[in-house]
């Protein structure tokens, strides 16, 4: 009992999230604005939607077929539908709860493929340790790219508010330090933490072993080109399923690969610190967008047009997998 009160508040708190971001953003904007960001949505180029999802689904498939490699050391060759099946249904649970979906997905190939659910499990901690490592590697090179303005946004954002407040006491570069400074404050407070062996810092520890050690077990798959080529596939599927979206509205139609890189990599902070990324998903994508000089509505409501693209394929895709994967398994 304890546990599903447990499970139901986490689901309530990361919800209460999404929608305290979607009140944050909308408090401040008058009734046209609010209108602009509908009548954006509701005119937007669905073509341009449909491809995106399009490259969304296949990059899915390819997901499927990079998963297997990481199954074919431990002597299992599982049928591509089922694997396919177990990746929507297990996005499909990550939408509830984080991290249900890993689980989940190595349940239904349990049940359905005979896999130890301890084996299989491995080899995902194994994929979501390289995608963390090949996300990393991208937010520096986008933090590089897009350095010049960011600086731009530190300004206007956040230095000319606080020289309002402050009389000028602040300087970019002040602001800068700061930033920097909080985040070595932080990582001494972990470092610190291992003398005293708190749950905090046993928890970083386990994630940076699991990292390690999936990335290590990398060595060990049969087809290491395949697996590579997969990855950069899917990332490269990811990027133009956002990019081609820019093309729904006017405003964003103009913009450069590079902006839909941006939106990319920043976006996915958002879908990581909530689940499915709602309300933090499109709030991001507004502020990536300000660098570009795309004005709030219009980059809010296209971050709203890429959060349903994505959250109603999850959807209609996971569910039709929930049906379909005992139909593909009468026997």
């Amino acid at each position: 009992m304890k546990k599903k009160l447990f499970t139901f508040f986490k689901i309530i708190f990361f919800l209460s999230i999404g929608i305290l971001f979607i009140w944050l953003f909308l408090k401040d904007l008058t009734p046209g604005q609010k209108k602009d960001i509908l009548i954006s949505i509701k005119s937007a180029d669905y073509r341009w939607i449909i491809l995106s999802i399009i490259f969304g689904f296949t990059s899915h498939v390819l997901r499927t077929l990079r998963w297997m490699i990481l199954m074919e050391p431990l002597g299992y060759n599982p049928k591509f539908i089922n694997v396919f099946f177990s990746v929507f249904i297990g996005y499909f649970a990550n939408l509830a709860l984080p991290r249900l979906g890993e689980v989940s997905r190595c349940g239904v190939l349990a049940k359905y493929e005979k896999i130890p659910f301890q084996k299989s499990f491995g080899t995902v901690v194994t994929e979501r340790a390289f995608d963390m490592f090949i996300f990393i590697i991208l937010f520096l090179v986008n933090f590089a790219i897009q350095f010049k303005r960011l600086n731009v946004y530190v300004h206007d954002k956040i230095y000319l508010k606080l020289s309002d407040k402050f009389l000028g006491l602040f300087s970019p570069h002040l602001i800068w330090a700061v930033l920097i400074l909080i985040i070595f404050i932080f990582g001494f407070i972990i470092y610190r933490q291992k003398s005293k062996d708190t749950n905090l810092y046993k928890k970083v520890k386990h994630l940076f072993v699991g990292f390690w050690e999936g990335i290590k077990s990398l060595i060990k798959i049969k087809k290491p080109r395949w697996f590579i080529f997969y990855t950069v596939a899917i990332w490269t599927l990811y990027l133009f399923m956002t990019y081609i979206c820019f093309n729904c509205i006017p405003e964003t139609s103009g913009l450069g690969l590079n902006a839909g890189f941006a939106v990319l990599i920043f976006g996915s902070i958002g879908i990581i610190l909530v689940q499915g990324g709602i309300g933090v998903y499109p709030a991001i994508v507004a502020e990536t967008l300000y660098l570009y000089a795309i004005s709030g509505t219009a980059g809010y409501a296209l971050g709203w047009i890429l959060w349903l693209n994505q959250t109603i394929m999850i959807i209609f895709a996971g569910s039709l997998s929930l049906i379909l994967i005992p139909v593909f398994n009468k026997d």
